[in-house]
């Protein structure tokens, strides 16, 4: 039975692509709430653009009065929020608006869920979810050797960004645990893959090989990250959104560690053989190794076997087949990448590394 969901975020990087995978499957119609700061791209839709399942409404999730108009409109029967200020680094220079949009923000979205939940109908009561996305560095830093993040594992964040995502996964927790709230949530490793905005590493990487400019790595390249491909990470959300256990927490990861060097590297390999530079040599070459960030983690990994096991979702991507997918959408789709690399991004990543004392090409 096809059904009416509300996704918050929906035109940022994840909540685009799953509002464009529910919508290819048939699911039922998605009413999309998001407030196009500068990581909400409309173009990312603009295939769904005059689709009739796909509502668009240009707003924050801290519009109480808004979230309640919509609920009551369209009596969705479940509440997917992606919506969150996302960047470590946009966090250190500015943490306000990451408490803004990630605690604050959440907090109305739960308020106004909670006054339209309970006054369902008790069929519609036990059938409605709010599922909540979120992220693995909510737990902290890892040691090489230590074993991957469980469910179970102590929060420990690290960043301004880490921590206002793990106060939102303590609210979700809370209304479930106080109010009967049917939450699930879900805490997903590095995402990658199309209409990944370019300050994040492997679309910056792809960009700025193309345009001939450094190729920043922070550190000495060793900080280690698990990757997922972000049409996994679709399909994760959708599983358990469909059976997973009420008040429940999923981690959700590629079973894919790998350094950032080494990214990079693969990155330069395979734009040296599909895009060769004019002059012959590697994009290798343009690796530039930059100022740490502050506070940075060495670590994430995530054990993804609750999901595995109880409700039968594993990714199908691995870490090669992923990224020649992404490689080759950027390398076709550079109208877009031109379109999102507007001025304020190039200000951005220009601040962002000129204080490292790199001036960026």
């Amino acid at each position: 039975m096809k059904k009416t969901i509300i996704v918050t975020g929906g035109a940022g990087f994840i909540g685009a692509n799953f509002v464009l995978e529910w919508l290819k499957l048939g699911l039922g119609t998605v009413v999309n709430l998001d407030k196009l700061t500068y990581a909400g791209n409309l173009e990312n839709l603009v295939s769904v653009r005059h689709n009739p399942q796909h509502i668009f409404v240009h707003g924050d999730i801290g519009d109480q009065a808004l979230l309640t108009s919509l609920l009551q409109e369209h009596q969705p029967t479940a509440i997917v929020n992606f919506a969150a200020e996302s960047h470590v680094d946009r966090s250190i220079h500015g943490p306000e608006d990451f408490i803004q949009t990630n605690v604050v923000g959440t907090f109305h979205l739960l308020e106004a869920v909670r006054a339209y939940w309970a006054d369902l109908i008790e069929e519609d009561r036990q059938d409605f979810r709010f599922l909540h996305v979120s992220t693995d560095e909510v737990y902290g830093s890892l040691a090489k050797d230590d074993p991957a993040f469980t469910e179970t594992h102590s929060y420990a964040p690290n960043s301004p960004y880490s921590a206002s995502k793990a106060a939102s996964d303590h609210l979700v927790r809370a209304y479930h645990h106080t109010y009967g709230l049917p939450t699930l949530t879900t805490n997903c490793s590095n995402n990658y893959g199309p209409h990944h905005f370019p300050e994040k590493l492997i679309p910056l990487v792809i960009h700025n090989a193309l345009a001939g400019k450094d190729l920043p790595i922070y550190g000495t390249g060793q900080q280690i990250r698990d990757w997922l491909y972000v049409t996994d990470h679709c399909a994760a959300i959708r599983r358990v959104l469909e059976a997973g256990q009420i008040g429940e927490v999923y981690n959700v990861g590629g079973w894919n560690e790998m350094p950032n060097i080494e990214v990079v590297k693969t990155l330069c390999k395979m734009l040296d053989v599909k895009k060769p530079r004019a002059d012959g040599k590697s994009y290798a070459d343009q690796i530039a190794f930059v100022e740490d960030r502050l506070g940075h983690d060495q670590r994430y990994a995530i054990d993804a076997s609750k999901i595995a096991k109880q409700l039968g979702w594993k990714p199908k991507e691995t870490f090669e087949s992923g990224i020649e997918k992404t490689v080759n959408w950027y390398l076709e789709n550079q109208d877009w990448v031109s379109n999102v690399t507007s001025g304020e991004y190039r200000h951005w990543v220009q601040k962002q590394y000129a204080e490292r004392g790199e001036e960026l090409a």
